[in-house]
């Protein structure tokens, strides 16, 4: 059995557009007529730059080759250009990639992927999801509102979720981490303490922020909100820097957690070895795929560290960090994104049930998807996935950060 074929779908998910602009899907067969699907989630250029560098990781690392060799064609595309260290866009690509062979792995052997990758660890994954405006919370206030906030969080409760997102803390910009304002603190504080007042000690507040901050203003802002017991806060300084990182950990009193914007476990590892996390958050459509995260998941073991997956993206990656989730015991909750879009382009074959998403038990990934559905909604727009503001914060008025990409009409 041979890697043959490739074709790439890149999908504009339609209003209310939770998950980002547009999703690249790929699509592999084999020789022999298997199809693996995965989704690559790179998007530090355009999706028609990206296409290209799908194809070309494709045709000059793994056409021809037999999905079973993971490591052989990880190694190619790692090594590639002479260079052997993580490259954002390469390993984008290979991991969308990487994660279709998994899925013919699985179709091929008539077996799900976590039984190849280590076997059965956990019948259910806890999920979490970010606080999304209900249809009754107008937009863009709902995003500095934080008794609209509270009012979504108890609706998630009651429907069975035990941990919340949320990043009232102000936009992320292209200028680096920033002292953040005295408003901006004041609206986290009374966000953390609405939401914790609605729920109780029933579900776990996850404070999201995007490395927006300086050191010493996340160490401000992490002091701020710990005497509300965030499960985790994310990503508060920018991600390559874990010495600083570290200095955050030790000072502010609540656990970091960070990663969806590295990739292999080169970058992982010392952030490891720094003590800059105890959560780390891979996004398998960007960290090296379904193998890279299984060792990334080992190295966080070794360490007393427990993994929650990523998700700003489609149901593939949903579904490939179900079955990583499934196989490793250091698992502490998944991202979740309920739209009725992501739920059509699998054909409902995951789920949230009472807060936990049950692991499928059918071959590969576990899903069928709607390749028509996927087609319908080719992405025609300019932008990328998820834009940066380029402006500076200010530090006189409010800085509302509208929840990722804007509904779509």
């Amino acid at each position: 059995m041979k890697l043959a074929d490739l074709d790439i779908i890149v999908t504009a998910p339609p209003a209310p557009g939770w998950g980002g602009r547009y999703w690249i899907l790929v699509k592999v067969t084999t020789d022999t007529g298997i199809i693996g699907w995965g989704e690559c989630y790179a998007s530090t250029v355009g999706p028609d730059a990206m296409r290209a560098v799908i194809t070309d990781v494709f045709a000059r690392h793994m056409a021809g080759e037999n999905p079973e060799n993971i490591e052989l064609m990880f190694r190619r595309a790692y090594s590639s250009g002479f260079t052997q260290r993580p490259d954002l866009t390469v390993m984008g690509a290979f991991s969308g990639l990487e994660i279709a062979c998994w899925d013919i792995l699985g179709k091929h052997r008539d077996r799900p992927i976590h039984a190849l990758i280590g076997g059965r660890t956990n019948n259910r994954i806890r999920a979490y999801t970010y606080l999304y405006p209900q249809d009754h919370h107008p937009q863009p206030a709902f995003w500095a509102d934080p008794d609209m906030a509270a009012e979504a969080a108890l609706t998630l409760v009651d429907q069975g979720y035990t941990a919340l997102k949320f990043d009232p803390a102000g936009p992320y910009t292209i200028r680096g981490g920033h002292m953040p304002s005295l408003h901006d603190i004041a609206t986290s504080v009374a966000f953390c303490k609405a939401i914790r007042t609605a729920v109780g000690n029933r579900a776990d507040l996850l404070f999201g922020t995007h490395g927006q901050f300086s050191t010493a203003g996340a160490i401000r802002m992490g002091q701020a909100i710990a005497p509300f017991d965030p499960l985790w806060y994310e990503e508060p300084i920018p991600p390559d820097n874990t010495h600083e990182m570290s200095k955050v950990a030790a000072k502010c009193g609540v656990p970091i957690a960070t990663g969806e914007r590295l990739t292999t476990r080169a970058e992982f590892a010392p952030v490891l070895r720094s003590g800059a996390a105890s959560i780390l958050q891979p996004a398998l459509g960007r960290c090296g795929g379904l193998w890279e995260a299984r060792k990334i998941a080992v190295l966080a073991e070794a360490y007393n560290a427990q993994i929650a997956p990523h998700l700003y993206a489609g149901p593939i990656e949903w579904a490939a960090n179900i079955q990583l989730a499934a196989a490793i015991p250091n698992i502490l909750m998944a991202e979740t994104i309920e739209t009725p879009f992501h739920y059509a382009l699998i054909k409902n074959t995951i789920s949230v049930e009472n807060g936990y998403i049950p692991v499928p038990t059918t071959p590969g990934l576990g899903i069928e998807i709607d390749e028509a559905l996927a087609r319908a909604h080719p992405y025609t727009g300019l932008d990328l996935h998820l834009q940066m503001q380029e402006g500076p914060v200010g530090y006189h008025t409010a800085n509302t950060f509208a929840g990722g990409a804007p509904t779509q009409d």
